[in-house]
């Protein structure tokens, strides 16, 4: 089926405070990639894009970071991605809107890509594309790209002042383009003063170390963060970049004060010396880089140092996956499977705890098979839930929990994973072909979709295409279970997730991050 394409010299064409800007529109969804939102080099930060004449074309998506290891196709048909180029000068947006009129005040939804702070891009997965979210939720949706890994994360600042905060670059990345979003999103008929971060994984760590970061209080009004906590992922290392730093210069036959030089090596050069000499320094525990250290610009994890009082006053919705390691293949013929048969793998896996966690899982799922607890998460959910309690603590703003606990029709039935609520949260599993089940998926992407665009709009997930969801209180955390049939349950896996928690603490990983 045709559909109609306008990209003329003079529509659609946008003023930006920089200069003017020409994207492209389908079936009236006005579409602009790769628009320039701050300028920086290496190690330093960002700084506003410097004005142009004319008119420029912002119809290519634009350059993702570098990343440390080149990626390996794997597990497409459970997360599909796309690959692009990439440069170190990588502060780029992309724009999709039905209006490009500066009094729609439509809601702005902004996409932090996964990858942990050290991968990943605006683009990497299919189900990214942000025309459908904005077409059918009637909001302006920007993704963009940032610096990552020792480009973004990597604290230099014991070296000299021109480094100051350069273990935050990546984040004050974030920053800039939160407020190119605030000084420009009007014109491309977005509501500056309503707007929501959505991410996950490595995106939603993203939302809560912005909510922890004082210059960009105001830049946004609330928060969605999916799979996005881990127990002290950005505070675990001790110290400061001297160890990490000295350790490259050395590999690189640099005088060992000499910073300066990492400024101008390749970045492929600079890569292979970080990843030969960063794991011995790591099994010190010592700082490493790639991620957000905690200074005067980002304040610290709030599950460990407490919220800020700006973050209180911010509406969170936050939840995990059912599986969210569940990469390997599935169990072949589960649903046929004995109860001897089924009770045999759970012991194997669990050894004397299994006849609790059984019993405990059949309580909190009783829906469910129990060969899923093999899958089972607790690696992000049962941080996610000490997140919740503690935000909750607040009455300043509501914290809204929900799990994803759909089987995907693979291999037999197979539990959700990492990423796998992203094709139906932004209204594209029409191009994610697993995650269709006819008379299911259609009306379960309605309902997840419905919930975040409404808490986009009102910081309430609540509509009509879902029963009631209420906001967590204190020791009562109100959970949106999102499955064939949707239910909110109360307080109902807290006894699992602290057994399995503290059972598979001790077992080997045995998961594949895909992002």
């Amino acid at each position: 089926m045709s559909r109609k394409f306008v990209c003329t010299p003079t529509e659609p064409v946008v003023q930006t405070k920089a200069g003017k800007l020409r994207g492209y529109a389908v079936d009236g969804t006005y579409t602009f990639h790769g628009i320039k939102y701050a300028d920086a080099k290496r190690f330093q930060m960002p700084t506003e894009v410097e004005p142009w004449d004319g008119v420029k074309d912002a119809m290519s998506y634009g350059y993702i970071c570098p990343i440390l290891a080149d990626p390996v196709p794997m597990g497409e048909v459970m997360v599909p991605h796309r690959y692009w180029l990439s440069h170190e000068n990588c502060q780029y947006l992309n724009v999709w809107t039905q209006s490009i009129d500066s009094s729609s005040k439509k809601p702005v939804m902004v996409w932090l890509h996964g990858g942990g702070f050290t991968a990943g891009s605006s683009i990497e997965q299919v189900a990214y594309d942000g025309e459908n979210m904005s077409k059918y939720g009637d909001v302006v949706v920007v993704s963009l790209n940032h610096r990552l890994n020792i480009l973004g994360y990597l604290d230099l600042s014991p070296f000299g002042e021109q480094f100051k905060n350069s273990a935050n670059a990546g984040n004050a990345d974030l920053v800039a383009a939160l407020k190119w979003i605030h000084e420009n999103i009007a014109n491309f008929g977005g509501d500056p003063e309503n707007v929501t971060l959505f991410g996950q994984s490595g995106g939603g760590m993203k939302i809560w170390s912005l909510m922890q970061t004082p210059s960009a209080d105001g830049l946004f009004q609330k928060g969605i963060i999916e799979s996005g906590v881990l127990s002290g992922f950005l505070n675990g290392a001790k110290g400061n970049g001297t160890l990490i730093v000295s350790a490259m210069l050395e590999e690189l036959g640099f005088e060992k004060n000499d910073a300066e030089k990492l400024v101008t090596v390749p970045y492929a050069v600079l890569a292979e010396a970080y990843k030969k000499v960063a794991p011995s320094i790591a099994k010190q525990g010592a700082y490493i880089g790639c991620a957000p250290m905690q200074n005067d610009f980002y304040l610290g994890d709030p599950c460990e140092v407490g919220f800020t009082e700006h973050a209180k006053t911010i509406p969170v919705m936050i939840g995990t996956v059912l599986g969210e390691f569940a990469f390997g293949p599935g169990i072949p013929n589960k649903h046929q499977l004995s109860q001897s048969e089924t009770e045999a793998m759970i012991v194997k896996k669990y050894g004397d705890n299994a006849d609790q966690l059984m019993q405990l899982f059949q309580e909190a799922y009783p829906e469910k098979h129990l060969t899923d607890l093999l899958d089972l998460d607790s690696l992000f959910r049962a941080p996610t839930k000490d997140f919740i309690a503690k935000k909750a603590a607040y009455n300043q703003a509501p914290t809204y929990s929900y799990l994803f606990a759909f089987e995907f029709p693979y291999d037999d039935g197979k539990a959700a994973w990492h990423c796998s609520e992203l094709p139906f949260v932004f209204h594209n599993t029409e191009k994610v072909p697993i995650c269709n089940v006819p008379g299911i998926s259609d009306r379960l992407e309605e309902q997840i979709f419905g919930a975040w665009i409404h808490f986009a709009k009102s910081g309430n997930p609540n509509g009509a295409e879902l029963p009631e969801w209420p906001a967590c209180q204190p020791r009562d955390e109100a959970t949106m279970v999102f499955d064939r049939t949707c239910a909110v349950k109360h307080n109902f896996d807290n006894e699992l997730i602290d057994l399995h928690h503290k059972v598979a603490s001790k077992l080997p990983f045995e998961g594949t991050v895909l992002y």
